[in-house]
């Protein structure tokens, strides 16, 4: 008799392992997200349904149970409404997965995700800095301390590039070019997809010396920007570093800096304006007089 939990296991497995990076090209945030949210059906099935992980069949992933395992991270776990609904995402792609490479298994399972509406969102207002409280957060790190220099770098780069957080992780000293009128970033954003973006000559001499001062110049391996536990930082790192500019910002600053919010993608928001983008068959160009006279240049 076919082991049909086996199969559910298998089928996830690939979906987590293979589909998802390879296939579609999903980010590793994607990828750790779509795990944590099995991590939690199988979780909630263990503990509500009394169903063991290998016991899982793809029939007992009807209406009524997944109709549950939605309430139940809202009620228990406090998921909030756009959580809940990236977990619902996240277990409507597996299904439509499974149900492509196994239709009579998982027909139940697919059908019973799809009856299952997501939740109405209110959508925050998207912070934007102004042109002031950039000039006041780049100020804020002490450039004396060896923390405090990569955090100004960091910050700064953020905001001439326009870059996502999760790109200034990954970034290389390999993805660096520096010419005369400035820089120019290789950088692997969602999909896999590779970019090239210019940055001005005076952000590009800062992190020329900043690599320099890492003594990682002839190094194109290393991670430009690490922790002080990790050679390669992570998004919740720089997470942590804006939230504490931005607390101490408020503070120092309480007529300011007023949005509910402050991601690190509020420092992006404001830098797109400045950045370049080139496609590959030319040099990326010099910044453009306006770029020139963004805060953190004087």
């Amino acid at each position: 008799m076919k082991d049909k939990a086996s199969d559910f296991l298998k089928l996830l497995d690939a979906f987590i392992t293979t589909y998802l990076p390879c296939s579609v090209g999903a980010s590793p945030n994607t990828v750790k997200s779509y795990k944590y949210a099995f991590r939690l059906l199988i979780e909630f099935l263990y503990k509500e349904k009394g169903i063991e992980a290998d016991k899982i069949t793809f029939d007992k992933l009807d209406y009524k149970t997944l109709t549950d395992f939605f309430i139940w991270i809202e009620s228990v776990r406090g998921c909030s409404a756009s959580t809940r609904n990236q977990r619902l995402s996240a277990i409507a792609s597996f299904s439509a997965y499974a149900q492509n490479r196994d239709f009579t298994a998982a027909s139940v399972f697919r059908n019973s995700v799809n009856k299952i509406p997501e939740k109405r969102t209110q959508h925050k207002q998207r912070a934007i800095l102004s042109r002031q409280e950039i000039i006041i957060l780049l100020a804020l790190p002490n450039e004396t301390r060896e923390t405090g220099l990569r955090d100004k770098i960091l910050l700064s780069l953020m905001y001439a590039s326009g870059t996502r957080a999760q790109e200034i992780c990954d970034l290389m000293v390999g993805n660096l070019q520096i010419h005369q009128k400035g820089a120019t970033l290789n950088i692997k954003g969602k999909g896999g997809k590779i970019r090239r973006i210019g940055i001005p000559n005076a952000c590009s001499a800062l992190l020329k010396k900043y690599i320099e001062h890492r003594k990682i110049s002839d190094r194109p391996e290393k991670h430009i920007f690490s922790s002080q536990t990790h050679e390669q930082m992570t998004v919740s790192c720089i997470e942590g570093i804006y939230k504490k500019y931005i607390t101490i910002a408020q503070k120092e600053n309480p007529s300011m800096f007023n949005a509910e919010s402050y991601p690190p993608h509020s420092m992006r928001h404001y830098g797109e304006r400045y950045k370049m983008v080139s496609d590959d068959s030319k040099p990326a160009k010099p910044a453009s007089s306006s770029s020139i006279h963004s805060p953190f240049y004087h």
